[in-house]
């Protein structure tokens, strides 16, 4: 039977995680910073409010997504530092049959 399309195993940084957090975090705090910094400009037209949503939104989208990768492929390193320390801890810490 085939895998479920959920259902994945990354090896390193899970791209689709950082997309999908990139997708969240920029509507839930990049969308009031676009917001909030139209407040101080003139935009009469929708050609100019669009164009200034673009000038100011893809970079915060950016940002955000080098921001998210940073975090995930330094959280993926601590993640295997500590599995590596473990695996060595529980070699030590083995018995061999011939101790037995």
């Amino acid at each position: 039977m085939a895998d479920l399309v959920e259902t994945t195993d990354p090896d390193g940084v899970d791209f689709g995680w950082v997309m999908q957090m990139t997708f969240v975090i920029t509507i839930l705090v990049g969308a009031p910073i676009v917001a909030g910094l139209s407040i101080l400009v003139e935009l009469p037209t929708w050609g100019s409010r669009v164009s200034f949503a673009i000038r100011v939104g893809a970079p915060i989208w950016f940002l955000t997504a080098v921001g998210l990768f940073l975090y995930a492929k330094y959280n993926l390193d601590d993640e295997q530092t500590q599995n590596a320390e473990r695996t060595d801890e529980e070699q030590a810490t083995a018995v061999s049959p011939d101790e037995q």
